[in-house]
Formats: C-alpha cells, sequence, structure tokens
C-alpha cells in the first residue's frame, strides 16, 4: 500500500490558522476531491473536527488518542498502523492531516500531492519540511484563478 499525503500550502508552509484553511481556493478543494474520491483518508481528530462530516465517497478514517472515540460514519483508531490496517486492501492511503499528523507520517510517505499558493499568510500550522534530496518532483502544473491568486499542483515521489 502506498502512502500519500495532501495538502495545500502557502509560500511560508502555512498550511492553516484557528483549524481552518486560511484561504478559499475552490480549484484546490476539486482538485483534492479528485485525487482523494474512493480512497481511504486518514486524519486526526482536530482535521476531522474542522471539516466536520464524513467526507463522502472515502472511507474516512480518524487517528485519535482517545480509543473511546466514535464517530458515526467513521473509522476511528489511536494508532497510523491501525490506520493502515483499517483501510484494508488498498493501492493508496491519503494522509489529509492535520499538522501532527503531517510532521509524524513524513518519513513513512511515498508520495505528496502538495498544491503551492503563492501567498503568505499567517497561521498556526505549517507542513513539515522535507529532504529536497529525498523526492522528485514528477508533475507540476501551475495555474492562476480568476482572482489572479497563482497556485500549482504538485506530484513528489520519494527517491529509492
Amino acid at each position: 500500500m502506498r502512502i500519500a499525503m495532501i495538502a495545500a500550502m502557502a509560500k511560508n508552509r502555512v498550511i492553516g490558522r484557528d483549524n481552518k484553511m486560511p484561504w478559499h481556493l475552490p480549484e484546490d478543494l476539486r482538485h483534492f476531491k479528485a485525487m482523494t474520491l474512493s480512497k481511504p483518508i486518514v486524519m486526526g481528530r482536530k482535521t476531522f473536527e474542522s471539516i466536520g462530516r464524513p467526507l463522502p465517497g472515502r472511507h474516512n478514517i480518524v487517528i485519535s488518542r482517545n480509543s473511546q472515540l466514535s464517530i458515526e460514519g467513521v473509522t476511528c483508531v489511536t494508532t497510523f498502523d491501525e490506520a493502515m490496517t483499517m483501510a484494508g486492501d488498498c493501492d493508496e492511503l491519503v494522509v489529509i492531516g492535520g499538522g501532527q499528523l503531517y510532521q509524524q507520517l513524513l518519513p513513512k510517505a511515498d508520495v505528496l500531492y502538495l498544491t503551492l499558493i503563492d501567498l503568505d499568510v499567517d497561521g498556526d500550522t505549517v507542513f513539515p519540511e522535507w529532504d529536497d534530496g529525498s523526492w522528485q518532483l514528477q508533475n507540476s502544473v501551475t495555474a492562476t484563478n480568476d482572482k489572479g491568486l497563482q497556485y500549482s499542483f504538485n506530484t513528489l515521489f520519494k527517491k529509492c
């Protein structure tokens, strides 16, 4: 099973502020849906709470320290190993946040789907730094939305 991470981040690595994304970029939301649909997605409890509901068309798995956590329509686990077991036989499992999970699981990731947004924003959550020498950019598509905001969808694979 391939372990992927998906995130949108500003130039200064910010991915969140007060458990929300500090921008509104519908193009990225469509990209997120396309990249995660029909796949198991793994997130921390705070990320789930910020979304507010299970995302349809995906096996939603929430990792929490609270072993008693129970959420309708969601598989709740306490470790990433449990999450992988619960994901079952799939080609790719996608980690969708938040910051603590990205930090913990980046060494296990095989692929990064990163939306880079041409902004510097204030925030309290950042995507962890990675060793550029360990990752190979496979694909990058740059666009500008109707409000003039430039962004790029990037796919990086871990080098063997």
